[in-house]
């Protein structure tokens, strides 16, 4: 479990591919106490410490079926990623609820810059507009963000967002250009809500 507030950045410094559709990522991530088996969100997406060493390198296995859904695939040596450990028990939740299982890529649709923070908008796959609401929660490349707005079209959602200047420093989400792949992991309560609501009134199995 993540809280959608990244910690610092990492740099890809090797990409192995094991021809099967799978790959194996090598970061620097400058934790010097990763541990192995332990989570962490690369992007927004959770993945397992595989190798690891005291200077903060770090190896991680990226399935296909990641791959097929994220923007992991996309990645080169030498590019930034977001990275956040995962939560205790004695952290504070400053972001929301993040699983780290990203439900879809969104494009990056415009970007501007007013009092020094960023305004962001991307588009979503239509499938997952009915989990997003004004100032609802949603994560981007891992980060926790507030929705300031939403826009329906005809196959997609528009969302936009306020990003603020420490956020914009800290994080990837200053590197993406016009166009480019966003993970985005929706609110898993909005998710449970509309299952619910879903399955209201169908008997147990």
């Amino acid at each position: 479990m993540f809280s959608g507030i990244i910690e610092r950045l990492g740099t890809v410094v090797a990409l192995h591919p094991d021809g099967l559709g799978a790959v194996r990522i090598e970061l620097a991530t400058s934790f010097p106490d990763l541990e192995l088996g332990e989570s962490v969100a690369v992007n927004g997406v959770c993945l397992t410490v595989t190798e690891c060493d005291t200077g903060g390198a770090a190896s991680f296995f990226v399935s296909a079926e990641t791959l097929s859904r994220t923007n992991l695939g996309a990645l080169s040596v030498g590019l930034t990623v977001n990275l956040e450990r995962a939560v205790t028990l004695s952290t504070r939740l400053s972001g929301h609820m993040v699983q780290g299982h990203v439900d879809a890529t969104a494009r990056l649709v415009a970007a501007t810059e007013a009092a020094e923070a960023h305004l962001l908008t991307v588009a979503l796959p239509g499938a997952l507009r009915r989990y997003c609401v004004e100032k609802g929660s949603i994560a981007l490349n891992g980060v926790s963000l507030t929705i300031n707005a939403v826009e329906d079209t005809d196959d997609e959602v528009r969302l936009s967002f306020t990003v603020i200047p420490h956020s914009w420093a800290h994080t990837n989400l200053a590197h993406v250009g016009i166009g480019g792949a966003i993970n985005v992991e929706i609110d898993m309560v909005a998710k449970h809500i509309a299952r619910l609501v879903d399955t209201a009134g169908v008997p147990a199995a």
